[in-house]
């Protein structure tokens, strides 16, 4: 008689957020994956309607603690083309040093102390680093020079409160920026000679054919511009991206899944597709050492998204400290005058864990008439379940309990938020035959 088996993690704890995993299997066949999000809806979108434009930053920099800065660029540059606002170059540039310190702080965290474990045969960060002392950290330092960065230019690591529509309220220090170019040298030397070593771990031989998804600019590697660009050839710019991409409602979740149109497909954003895609506007040793350890193109192993957040990693340090170097506050403003009139207006800069869309409706009175935000989370669900299916045939003879670690495993390849990259997922493996019993 036929074998059922059910999967099920009933809630995922340690989250930002409520989830849970399901997977039914009769016999070998997969009846269904399930990645289930039950968080009750936030209604940011609709807490934004009525609001003042400089409101904006703050509010949405709250929908999560581990990328508010992405949140707010996203929504300041909406909100600037919908007012045609002019920023002047200096203040970009301001941003995007801004951006690496997220992008330092969310990467360390990930890989050595969230994604480790799983490599080196660890329960979590904890037990690691009782045996690997020096690694663990050697990331909460690294971790801890994205913080400062951010503290320096947005005045605290968490929610930063010096950026708003038009640029930031206040120049950086100067001196408080130099200050951290000697922990970024010592922190590229470190990652310099780790991630040879990390290339060498063994991973998941999973690979699939991802549709890459980011963002890509003409001269430098993605964070706050760039057009939307995909593994087959699309290029559209930003203002079009809602004619090919589109949320879905599904029954067993609460979190909207992004397809692609037409086919109405999954698709890959992240560190992978932004490698893979972008990997010629790396920084010099950033490009020197993808070339070393991810040689092929294109990579098609979520496991070794490890590698490309290394590389990142060593991109946003590199690309932060020429930034420090070549910053001099002189007489420009930091700071645009906000016009007060109607306008439309829509973004996308890439948040650690991938492109992160926004769009607002501003009425005369400078107040926001609609809103609409698509995180990195709600376009990788899809294709998290599509993984998991392709994983299960390899791993449907082991035991419940080894399976499930694998199945968590690729869980926190994705790192789609630090609530999924737990490492605490308890899986309940349920085998009846075929009477139900």
């Amino acid at each position: 008689m036929t074998e059922i088996r059910k999967f099920t993690v009933a809630a995922l704890t340690r989250v930002e957020g409520e989830g849970g995993l399901e997977i039914h299997l009769r016999g070998r066949e997969i009846e269904r994956v399930h990645l289930r999000i039950y968080e009750p809806p936030r209604f940011f979108e609709s807490f934004l309607k009525g609001r003042d434009v400089r409101e904006v930053p703050d509010m949405v920099a709250r929908i999560c603690g581990i990328c508010p800065v992405a949140y707010q660029m996203s929504a300041c540059q909406a909100l600037e083309k919908g007012l045609q606002m002019e920023i002047p170059d200096p203040v970009s540039q301001l941003r995007r040093m801004l951006y690496c310190g997220e992008w330092i702080e969310s990467h360390a965290l990930h890989m050595v102390m969230l994604h480790a474990p799983d490599f080196l045969g660890y329960a979590g960060g904890i037990e690691m680093a009782a045996d690997h002392p020096q690694l663990f950290e050697n990331g909460l330092r690294i971790r801890k020079i994205g913080n400062d960065l951010l503290t320096v230019l947005g005045g605290r690591a968490i929610h930063p409160i010096n950026v708003t529509v038009g640029g930031f309220y206040r120049h950086p220090d100067i001196k408080s920026l130099h200050a951290l170019l000697p922990e970024i040298e010592w922190a590229l030397d470190t990652l310099h000679e780790l991630l040879p070593t990390i290339s060498q771990w063994n991973f998941q031989s999973l690979e699939m054919d991802y549709q890459f998804v980011s963002l890509k600019h003409d001269s430098e590697y993605p964070l706050n511009l760039g057009d939307v660009v995909a593994s087959d050839g699309l290029k559209i710019p930003v203002e079009e991206y809602e004619d090919h991409f589109q949320e879905r409602h599904m029954p067993q979740s609460t979190a909207l899944h992004s397809v692609r149109l037409p086919q109405e497909s999954n698709y890959l954003v992240g560190p992978l597709a932004r490698v893979n895609l972008c990997r010629e506007q790396l920084s010099p040793l950033a490009k020197e050492l993808c070339d070393q350890v991810i040689p092929e193109r294109p990579l098609k192993n979520q496991a070794r998204s490890m590698l490309a957040r290394g590389i990142e990693l060593i991109f946003s340090l590199e690309t932060a400290a020429d930034l420090i170097r070549q910053y001099r506050r002189t007489d420009f403003p930091c700071l645009t005058p906000i016009p007060i009139q109607s306008g439309r207006g829509c973004h996308a800069t890439e948040a650690p864990r991938g492109l992160l869309y926004h769009r607002y409706e501003i009425d005369q009175q400078g107040k926001i008439a609609g809103a609409c935000i698509i995180p990195p989370t709600s376009q990788n669900q899809g294709q998290i379940e599509a993984d998991l299916r392709a994983l299960i045939p390899s791993i449907i003879d082991l035991p419940d309990e080894q399976a499930t670690v694998e199945c968590e495993k690729l869980i926190r390849h994705y790192d789609p938020c630090i609530s999924c990259a737990t490492h605490f997922i308890k899986i309940d493996w349920h085998r009846h035959d075929g009477h139900g019993t």
